[in-house]
């Protein structure tokens, strides 16, 4: 510490740089005078990482939704390959789930209410604990504290896992997350190749990217090893007040791309993005859900105030994800609509 006039203490700037992850950039290109990526933006890289991607197996897992979305008194219902899924907690809180079509009259579970465990069928009132009864049969479901997931043998087609394939995350005692949910006409591959684009990144979303150079890409000609990205980025706060963090981009499956910080503040962190299948529409157009959960940490201080606050603050990061992703649906709706036309390129 320096002595400042009057007999205060003044920090010196490199305790302040250990402290405070934020940076002023010296150099602040505007958006049409930032370096082009395009060159590197192979089209051929990105479908070959996103082809290998969809030959890894799943299981017959998909994400369903968050795991707050069930709560003890309410079900959390989704289609999902075509599927009416349902999911809700038994009398101990533990989840279960399975046909979202009610078996004696077809009446949709969805609308149901929860009792002590129990899921009421609001047309005649059968009542189902998730085991099998009156011809529903329960799938196999799994809650891993931040995501709900639900096999289904039949719309995989693979050879089933007793568990999905969880990413590995920081310890949730210690994290913060959020998860945001978004509905686009698409496939699953689609979401999973804007995903495996990390170049556009800066030039898509310059609200919240800057000074974004991926330095290093895995060779789509070795079978074994796990592809990955790295990339050098800023994330943008305001003006020209970034954080800068190198993080490395896997996709584990067929429907999962995994962002982690590796070097720089909030090293550790995750941001998972599922894409989960959902069927058709009224015109026969696929429709996929995004489920993206950030798992966040950080060795400051301060952090632990924000977990404090986390009612408030996982709201804002939904939000921020939510900004992200309505640029990003654009995207994969528009690589589906030419790819199911023959005019995507190449």
């Amino acid at each position: 510490m320096t002595s400042a006039p009057g007999g205060r203490n003044r920090p010196r700037r490199s305790d302040l740089s250990a402290r405070l992850p934020l940076r002023l950039r010296r150099h602040a290109p505007a958006w049409a005078a930032q370096r082009p990526t395009w060159r590197e933006a192979r089209p051929a890289l990105i479908s070959g990482l996103s082809k290998r991607a969809l030959a890894r197996p799943a299981g017959n897992w998909f994400v369903v939704g968050a795991s707050r979305d069930v709560p003890a008194d309410r079900p959390l219902a989704r289609t999902v390959a075509g599927q009416e899924v349902v999911l809700w907690r038994d009398a101990e809180g533990t989840l279960v789930g399975g046909p979202g079509i009610c078996p004696h009259l077809g009446a949709p579970l969805r609308e149901g209410p929860v009792r002590c465990g129990t899921l009421m069928c609001r047309w005649h009132g059968l009542a189902l604990d998730g085991t099998a009864r009156a011809g529903w049969q329960p799938y196999p479901v799994h809650d891993d504290g931040i995501l709900v997931w639900v096999r289904l043998d039949e719309a995989g087609g693979e050879d089933p896992l007793p568990a999905p394939l969880v990413p590995p995350r920081p310890g949730t005692g210690g994290a913060l997350d959020a998860v945001h949910v978004a509905f686009g006409t698409c496939e699953p591959e689609d979401v999973v190749a804007n995903r495996l684009d990390p170049w556009h990144g800066a030039w898509f979303h310059p609200y919240s990217f800057v000074d974004l150079t991926v330095v290093s890409v895995p060779d789509p000609g070795r079978e074994d090893g796990e592809d990955a990205l790295v990339v050098d980025v800023a994330f943008k706060v305001t003006g020209r007040l970034v954080v800068p963090v190198r993080a490395e981009f896997t996709a584990p499956g067929p429907r999962t791309v995994v962002m982690r910080i590796t070097e720089g503040e909030g090293r550790g962190s995750v941001v998972e993005t599922h894409a989960t299948p959902l069927g058709t529409d009224g015109r026969g157009r696929p429709r996929t859900a995004v489920v993206e959960a950030v798992v966040a940490v950080s060795e400051r201080r301060g952090f632990a105030l924000a977990r404090g606050a986390a009612p408030v603050v996982r709201p804002l990061m939904r939000a921020a994800s939510g900004r992200l992703w309505r640029d990003d649906l654009a995207y994969a709706e528009r690589r589906w609509e030419l790819r199911s036309t023959g005019r995507f390129p190449g």
